[in-house]
C-alpha cells in the first residue's frame, strides 16, 4: 500500500542530502520563524516543514499536484487531522509492542500476531474515513488514497486477516511434520495445518479419542521443555518470519501516510495562524522556468506577519520578462524585508504551498541563492569584504542556470568604486547564464550605472517616501536615487537636525 501525497507516483525521500546553501538561506531568509509556526511545538513537523521546503519542485505538474491536495486539507482538516492522528497512534503502539523484534521466533510470532491484531483495528479505522469522507475529497491524491483503502481493505481482507490470525494463536497446540536426515536428525520442519472434524460436546467428552504416539514431560524437565521449545521454533520460523514482514508492510505504510501528511498539517498551522490575523494566503501559479516571470500583489513577508500584532505592508510589482531586478531607496523603507518576502514565497510555491499574497505567480527555479551581508565576527580569518567574495565564490561553484539569487547590500564592505565594479561584473556575468538577479543596494554608482543602460531585462523598483519622510514600506518602480535619506533618521533620533 501506498499513499502518493507527496509524489504522483512514488514516495518522498527524506535521507536526500542538504542544499550547499541551506544554512545561509535560513539565516537569511529567517526562515526559522517559519518552521517553528509549521511545527506548532511539534519535533517532527519542524523536520518534515523544514526538509520538504528546502527540497523544492522544479517541475510544475509535481508542484500543482501537491497544491490541489493542500486545498483539500484545507477544505476538510478534521477528516485530515484525523488520519494523521490515526498513523501516530499506529506508530505509537507499535513501539511500545514486545517480542515483534526478537530473534526467537515464538516471540516473533506472538509479536507479530499481537501487533497485526492492533494493525487491524487501525486499518479499519482507516477504511470507515474513506467509507465516509470521500466524497468530500476532489484531488488526484486522495482520490487515489481512498480508492486504495477501499479496494485493498475490503471486507474480505479483514476476514481473512482475523481469521488466520485466530489461527497462528494455536489454541490447541502446534502440528508440525519433519524428516530424518543423517544421523537421524530431523530436517525439512513444516508446520501443518490440524484437522478438526465438527463434534458435539456429547461426542467430545464421550467419543473414543484417537490413537496417538504421545509424551509427557516433568514439569522439572527443563532441558526436556528447552528441546521442544526448539523444535516448535523450527517448525514455525517460515510462518514467524512471513507474519513480521506482514507486520513490516503494514508498518512502512503508516509510517510514510504519517510523514507525508505531516508535511499538509504543518501546512495548516501555518494557514491556521495567519488566518486569525486576518492576512490573505494565496495558491501562486508556477510558470515554466524560460519564461522569466514575475507577478504579485498584495505579497508580504510570512515571518514579519507571525511575529507582529498588526498587519504587515503588501507589495504589487510586475518583472515578466526581466531577470536583473534592483532596488534601492529610504533607510528602513522595507527593501530588505520585500527581499525576503520574494525569497520564502518562492520557496513555499516550489513545495507545493500557498502563498503569502493575494495572488503570486512566478518562473520555477532550479535553485535559489542568498548573499547577504555579514555583520563582523570575531570568527573570521579575513576581512568583511574577503568574506563576501569567498561566499559568492561558493555560490558560482554551486549555481545552475535558471536559478535566482537574492543579495542584499553586498560587496559594500569595500569603497563604492571597487564594490560597484564588482557587482557589475557579477550581474552580467550571473545575467547571462539565465540566472535570476535581484539587487537591494545603496550603491548608487552601481545601480545608477545599470539604469544609465537601459536594459531591457532589468527592473528598477525604489522603497517609497512621503515629502514629509514618512516610509510607507511600499516597494514601487522608480530611477535609482544619490540619497537614501539618512538625515530622516537622524531626525527621528535627535529631533532635529544640526
Amino acid at each position: 500500500m501506498k499513499a502518493f501525497l507527496m509524489f504522483r507516483d512514488r514516495d518522498v525521500d527524506l535521507q536526500q542530502k542538504s542544499l550547499p546553501n541551506e544554512q545561509a538561506l535560513v539565516q537569511d531568509l529567517e526562515l526559522s520563524t517559519l518552521f517553528n509556526a509549521m511545527s506548532n511545538d511539534d519535533k517532527f513537523l519542524f523536520e518534515i516543514a523544514q526538509k520538504t521546503v528546502m527540497s523544492g519542485l522544479s517541475d510544475i505538474g509535481a508542484i500543482r499536484y501537491r497544491q490541489e491536495i493542500l486545498k483539500d486539507c484545507m477544505a476538510n482538516p478534521s477528516v485530515v487531522k484525523k488520519i494523521y492522528d490515526i498513523a501516530v497512534e499506529s506508530l505509537e503502539k507499535q513501539r511500545k509492542s514486545w517480542g515483534y523484534s526478537s530473534r526467537y521466533p515464538s516471540l516473533v510470532l506472538h509479536g507479530s500476531t499481537a501487533v497485526l491484531h492492533m494493525f487491524l483495528d487501525m486499518l479499519k479505522l482507516l477504511r470507515n474515513v474513506a467509507d465516509e469522507q470521500s466524497e468530500k475529497f476532489r484531488s488526484e491524491g486522495f482520490t487515489l488514497l481512498f480508492a486504495m483503502l477501499k479496494k485493498e481493505l475490503n471486507d474480505e481482507y479483514f476476514a481473512g486477516l482475523e481469521k488466520h490470525l485466530k489461527q497462528l494463536e494455536f489454541r490447541d497446540g502446534v502440528l508440525i511434520s519433519s524428516e530424518l536426515g543423517k544421523g537421524n536428525k530431523g530436517t525439512d520442519y513444516m508446520l501443518r495445518k490440524a484437522y478438526r472434524r465438527k463434534q458435539g460436546w456429547i461426542e467430545r467428552i464421550f467419543g473414543d479419542k484417537p490413537a496417538v504416539y504421545a509424551f509427557n514431560l516433568h514439569p522439572r524437565d527443563e532441558a526436556g521443555a528447552r528441546a521442544l521449545s526448539e523444535l516448535k521454533d523450527r517448525g514455525i520460523n517460515l510462518v514467524a518470519n512471513a507474519l513480521a514482514q506482514s507486520a513490516d508492510h503494514i508498518l512502512s505504510f503508516f509510517r510514510m501516510l504519517r510523514t507525508e501528511l505531516a508535511f499538509y498539517i504543518s501546512c495548516l498551522n501555518l494557514y491556521e495562524q495567519l488566518n486569525k490575523k486576518g492576512e490573505p494566503v494565496s495558491f501562486p501559479l508556477p510558470a515554466t522556468a524560460d519564461t522569466r516571470h514575475l507577478d504579485c500583489k498584495g505579497l508580504y513577508e510570512v515571518c514579519l506577519a507571525l511575529n507582529v500584532k498588526e498587519r504587515v505592508v503588501g507589495n504589487e510589482i510586475s518583472a515578466d520578462g526581466k531577470n536583473i531586478v534592483i532596488i534601492t531607496g529610504a533607510n528602513q523603507g522595507g527593501k530588505s524585508t520585500f527581499l525576503r518576502s520574494l525569497g520564502v514565497a518562492q520557496l513555499m510555491m516550489q513545495c507545493g504551498m500557498f502563498v503569502p499574497a493575494e495572488s503570486f505567480s512566478s518562473s520555477v527555479c532550479c535553485r535559489i541563492f542568498t548573499h547577504y551581508k555579514r555583520e563582523e565576527d570575531a570568527a573570521m580569518e579575513s576581512g568583511k569584504f574577503d568574506e563576501e567574495l569567498g561566499r559568492m565564490s561558493d555560490i558560482v561553484e554551486n549555481i545552475v542556470s535558471h536559478s535566482m539569487v537574492l543579495f542584499n547590500e553586498s560587496f559594500a564592505a569595500t569603497n563604492e568604486r571597487e564594490g560597484s565594479e564588482i557587482a557589475t561584473q557579477i550581474i552580467r556575468a550571473l545575467s547571462e547564464k539565465k540566472i535570476t538577479v535581484l539587487f537591494v543596494t545603496h550603491m548608487y554608482e552601481f545601480a545608477h550605472g545599470l539604469y544609465d543602460q537601459k536594459m531591457e531585462n532589468a527592473l528598477f523598483l525604489r522603497a517609497e517616501r512621503q515629502p514629509d519622510g514618512r516610509r510607507t514600506f511600499k516597494i514601487i518602480e522608480g530611477e535609482p536615487l544619490q540619497t537614501s535619506y539618512g538625515e530622516d533618521l537622524y531626525r527621528k533620533i535627535f529631533g532635529t537636525d544640526r
